[in-house]
């Protein structure tokens, strides 16, 4: 099923912000589509709109080409006409009833009974692992149980549309991780089209087909995983997608290769592959904590590369297959980077480093986009 949302716009009264303010998308048949933001950014907002849980001042909502909302011909299909299941944050199952009870609820209530039911409820226990769990008490469960007894709830309805409000927030980070991969199996096995809710980059990263970056109720950036990854183009869209640099500076010289930026309050000079902005031109340079390396000051062994950097370690972090550190350089800013632990020498608080790392790592974005 497709979704398609045209100039959506909701306000919490008439002299409020708007919480979703014109917003537009179509998400494309089968796509796991994830809307990310920070709280009150209106992601949450704009799935509730889908759902029929809301209603918006303006706009026009479709699903797979049939018109579900349309304020301007006062059309609103009610939620549980729209065919669409959720996966809420707070699990929302009934303590009181079994596992099986609890999935074969909803079928019931679309008068689906007896062995189909049973067929249909036993067969996506077993996608989420709780084929044994039947007869279980729902509040005998883990947290991740539970959710996985929601997500099952939710596929048996064979609904239109899955849409998740945060699911994983209230796990523990080893469980978030297992779930995530097991959300995306089953979403890519059934092909439902998905809208996904979340503040959590990783997760978004790791779940998403496509991905809406939002920002006071607007899509800031859209595009795939990687695309924004690699290249955001705001230093809010850079910083919210795990960019731990954002150096800000002025563009001093510019040619056909690239551009080389001076820090500010510094005399420190780094160099970008980027050619966009002007000399004189003010910029963040954004430089991923990973595409920093690191060695002890003086390292004969360094390759020669564009940016190197003399410094000296502040705070150093083991975490076992990574070294976090915190940095800084020598009459300029702080800056982190991350290394493999594997074939690389620890480093102390305290250390003479040099930092070094290619002007392709260096991505530029205007200097008055950087996030509040």
């Amino acid at each position: 099923m497709t979704i398609d949302i045209d100039g959506l716009v909701l306000a919490y009264g008439p002299h409020a912000a708007p919480a979703v303010d014109d917003l537009s998308l179509s998400i494309e048949q089968g796509k796991l589509f994830v809307l990310l933001g920070p709280s009150g950014c209106g992601k949450t907002t704009t799935m509730r709109c889908v759902a029929g849980l809301e209603v918006p001042n303006r706009g026009r909502i479709s699903i797979n080409g049939k018109t579900v909302l349309d304020m301007s011909r006062r059309v609103n299909v009610p939620t549980h006409k729209r065919q669409v299941g959720m996966v809420f944050q707070s699990y929302a199952i009934w303590p009181h009833k079994t596992v099986y009870q609890n999935v074969a609820f909803p079928l019931q209530m679309q008068g689906i009974k007896g062995k189909a039911t049973q067929t249909l409820v036993s067969e996506v226990l077993g996608k989420v692992g709780l084929g044994d769990f039947e007869g279980r008490s729902a509040s005998q469960l883990s947290g991740g149980q539970m959710q996985r007894v929601a997500l099952a709830r939710s596929i048996a309805m064979q609904p239109s549309v899955l849409l998740f409000d945060e699911p994983l927030s209230n796990l523990d980070a080893r469980l978030r991780e297992n779930l995530r991969f097991e959300i995306r199996a089953l979403q890519q096995e059934f092909g439902f089209t998905s809208v996904y809710v979340t503040h959590d980059q990783s997760e978004a990263l790791a779940l998403g087909d496509e991905i809406a970056v939002m920002r006071s109720g607007r899509i800031v950036q859209q595009g795939s995983p990687t695309s924004l990854y690699y290249e955001p183009k705001t230093g809010f869209v850079a910083e919210f997608l795990g960019v731990g640099n954002r150096l800000a500076g002025e563009v001093i010289d510019r040619t056909a290769d690239g551009s080389t930026i001076r820090l500010d309050d510094s005399s420190i000079e780094i160099r970008s592959a980027a050619t966009r902005f002007a000399v004189g031109e003010r910029v963040l340079a954004c430089i991923r904590d990973e595409a920093l390396d690191l060695a002890a000051r003086g390292d004969a062994g360094r390759s020669a590369t564009a940016n190197t950097l003399p410094g000296s370690v502040n705070v150093a972090s083991f975490l076992g297959a990574e070294a976090q550190y915190q940095c800084r350089l020598d009459g300029g800013p702080l800056v982190r980077l991350s290394m493999s632990t594997h074939g690389h020498a620890l480093h102390r608080s305290g250390d003479l480093i040099e930092i070094t790392f290619g002007r392709d790592a260096v991505r530029l974005v205007p200097a008055e986009e950087q996030a509040a």
